[in-house]
C-alpha cells in the first residue's frame, strides 16, 4: 500500500468520527473543523475517498437512483490504518507557508514603511483569527461527547498560535527596526 498523506488521514478520521459520509458531507465536516488549520482543496475530497476505497480502506456504497450519491464507510483496514497513524508519535516537521513571512524576509529590499504596513495588516488578521478561535472555544458544547475534547485541544493550540503571531506583528509595527526585541 502506498504511503498515505495527511489528506488521506483527514478523510479516514472524519469518517471514523462521524460515520459514513458522502464527499459533499466530508467537505462540510472539514469546513467546520480542520479547514481552519489544514485546508484541503474540495476537489480532492471527491478523489481521495475513491482512492482509499481502491486501497481497501473505505467501502463505497452508491445510490441506485436519485442523485446517485456515493457514501463511504470505514473498513476494518481503514480503522487499523487510522489507529496505526495515531499511535505513531512521530510527525514530519511542521510546514509553514506564510506569504507574510516571505515579505518579511525580503522587507529590506522595499520601502521603509512597508514593514509597518505589513505588520499592522498581519496583526489585524491574526487578532481576527484569535477572536474567532476564542469564540469557537467558548461555543464548544460540553455535551458533544464526539468532539468536545478534540475541539478544545485544537482550538487552544490555535488560540496560543494566533496570540503569539498577533503579539509579534504588533511588536514589529511598534518597532520596525526590531531593536528592543533582540535583547529579550
Amino acid at each position: 500500500m502506498p504511503d498515505l498523506g495527511p489528506q488521506d488521514h483527514i478523510v479516514l478520521g472524519l469518517i471514523a468520527r462521524h460515520g459514513p459520509l458522502t464527499p459533499y458531507e466530508l467537505k462540510a465536516k472539514l469546513e467546520e473543523s480542520i479547514d481552519y488549520f489544514w485546508p484541503v482543496p474540495h476537489a480532492q475530497l471527491y478523489r481521495i475517498p475513491v482512492r482509499l476505497a481502491e486501497q481497501g480502506l473505505l467501502d463505497e456504497e452508491a445510490e441506485q437512483g436519485g442523485r446517485r450519491r456515493r457514501l463511504f464507510h470505514l473498513t476494518d483496514a481503514g480503522r487499523a490504518e487510522l489507529k496505526r497513524w495515531l499511535a505513531d508519535p512521530q510527525s514530519p516537521p511542521a510546514e509553514t507557508r506564510d506569504p507574510a513571512q516571505l515579505k518579511l524576509f525580503f522587507a529590506d529590499l522595499g520601502a521603509a514603511g512597508d514593514v509597518v504596513a505589513l505588520a499592522n495588516s498581519e496583526a489585524a488578521q491574526h487578532r481576527r483569527l484569535l477572536e474567532q478561535y476564542r469564540s469557537l472555544y467558548t461555543d464548544i458544547d460540553p455535551n458533544d461527547k464526539v468532539r468536545a475534547v478534540s475541539r478544545a485541544r485544537i482550538l487552544r493550540l490555535g488560540i496560543l498560535h494566533e496570540q503569539a503571531y498577533a503579539e509579534f506583528w504588533e511588536g514589529l509595527a511598534a518597532d520596525p527596526e526590531y531593536r528592543d526585541q533582540r535583547r529579550k
